[in-house]
């Protein structure tokens, strides 16, 4: 058998998870309480009253969980930092316990030759910083400044690659407007607020990282996703370009020093007096990468326009989804990369997140199948393959995710793991497309 795609000898390959989704130990050692804490204890927030309480139990078998890393042949690992953890009250002073959770995570990573990607941030706010405005409120993004020195003193001797945020669009817009994610509010002026401050946090972060990491590489994470509009109507082009502009846009562009777009500030019409002189050239700091989290494309209708007033509709989501009751696009991933270099010439990508949930079970022998998300990746990998050779300067993939875990408001519902989670026993099973990866690592290709 061939292979249908492959790699520069250089390409890295890793799987990626964040501090809430899998750690648990949610009140232990001294880590303070985080705006998931709050928001999963609270009755109706999360399906079936889930928590992250225990989650993986992560913070217990680090050790174990490694080990698989290695088994699986990763080469690299992309995980994110609980900012309670390390500063419980969201400033200093420092929790030695946690800070010596991670440093003990990173050596042993490190022995097992994996290079560690740290996240700064993925969405789990300390609490006591919400209940003084959280991402709303400037000193937020001031506080978060403080928390990236105190990380990247501690890990900079050991850690190169550095991500600020994962997906501010979420933490700003699922969190502040549509109240889906902690902290569960639904106000735009908040979320241009929240946005705001979350880029200028890493605009301010990222000289302190370089400062404490001179060979550092420091980055972001975004989730930008095409936007088709739904017919070649005037209305429908118009609704995809808006739509692109409030996911896209309002952080490539920002990010890029080219400010906030025009036309969804004009849009939005709200008061942008949270921007400051200055804010927008600390948010252009130059980076070292881009994070690309993809998982689906959208397909934009103007639902505002007559139905007898806009043309027939002509383009559909396709049939197959992902159990998220996500479209199976794998064609966008090759788009939206090529769009981003093309458009804002970032030195290097990465595809950060990539993956699907899918209802899997154990087998009677105790093996799990899943050829829907072994199907998934081998699909999205080829499109990955096809933007480097358009030129895309694409250094490493990072399957999501590695473990099934906490799936935010769906809870334990839904799972992406290429390692399936007994949530009772904890016992972790490597699923079929677990091991079809390893294969596409050791060999740098996908196999037909």
């Amino acid at each position: 058998m061939g292979n249908i795609a492959s790699f520069p000898s250089d390409f890295t390959w890793g799987a990626a998870t964040s501090s809430y989704q899998i750690e648990g130990a949610w009140d232990e050692d001294g880590k303070g309480e985080s705006i998931w804490d709050r928001f999963s204890h609270t009755p109706g927030n999360v399906k079936n009253g889930d928590t992250g309480d225990v989650a993986c139990d992560h913070y217990h078998l680090w050790r174990q969980d490694v080990t698989l890393m290695k088994e699986l042949g990763l080469q690299a690992y992309r995980f994110s930092i609980a900012w309670p953890r390390l500063l419980p009250e969201g400033r200093r002073p420092v929790n030695d316990d946690g800070i010596a959770f991670y440093e003990r995570l990173v050596d042993r990573l490190l022995e097992n030759e994996i290079e560690p990607y740290v996240t700064l941030y993925h969405w789990d706010l300390p609490q006591a910083l919400q209940d003084d405005g959280g991402w709303a409120a400037r000193a937020t993004a001031e506080a978060f400044v403080e928390y990236a020195d105190v990380v990247s003193r501690v890990l900079g001797d050991r850690v190169k690659y550095w991500a600020t945020l994962n997906e501010p669009f979420v933490s700003a817009v699922i969190g502040h407007l549509w109240g889906v994610h902690a902290p569960g509010h639904e106000d735009m002026g908040e979320t241009i607020a929240a946005a705001h401050h979350l880029l200028l946090g890493h605009g301010w972060a990222v000289p302190v990282i370089r400062r404490n990491v001179p060979k550092g590489q420091v980055g972001i994470v975004l989730n930008p996703s095409p936007q088709h509009p739904a017919s070649p109507s005037y209305a429908d082009r118009a609704a995809a370009w808006q739509a692109d502009g409030f996911l896209n846009r309002w952080y490539l562009d920002p990010l890029t020093a080219r400010g906030y777009p025009a036309d969804v500030v004009q849009k939005l019409d709200q008061p942008m007096d949270v921007v400051h002189a200055g804010d927008m050239e600390a948010i252009a700091a130059p980076l070292d990468f881009l994070g690309v989290n993809y998982y689906t494309r959208g397909v934009v209708r103007d639902e505002k326009v007559p139905a007898e007033e806009n043309e027939l509709q002509t383009l559909f989501p396709g049939d197959e989804k992902t159990e998220m009751d996500w479209e199976v696009y794998p064609e966008g991933l090759y788009e939206i990369l090529c769009r981003i270099h093309f458009d804002y010439d970032f030195p290097a990508l990465y595809v950060t997140e990539n993956g699907a949930a899918y209802p899997d079970e154990i087998n009677p022998d105790g093996t799990v199948d899943d050829p829907q998300r072994l199907s998934y990746f081998k699909r999205h990998l080829v499109q990955t393959a096809r933007a480097i050779q358009a030129g895309v300067p694409l250094h490493g993939y990072f399957a999501w995710s590695l473990l099934d875990n906490f799936e935010w408001a769906e809870g334990y519902s839904k799972r992406f793991g290429l390692i399936y989670v007994d949530f009772e026993t904890q016992q972790r099973i490597p699923k079929a497309s677990a091991r079809w990866y390893s294969r596409v690592i050791e060999s740098n290709a996908v196999p037909e």
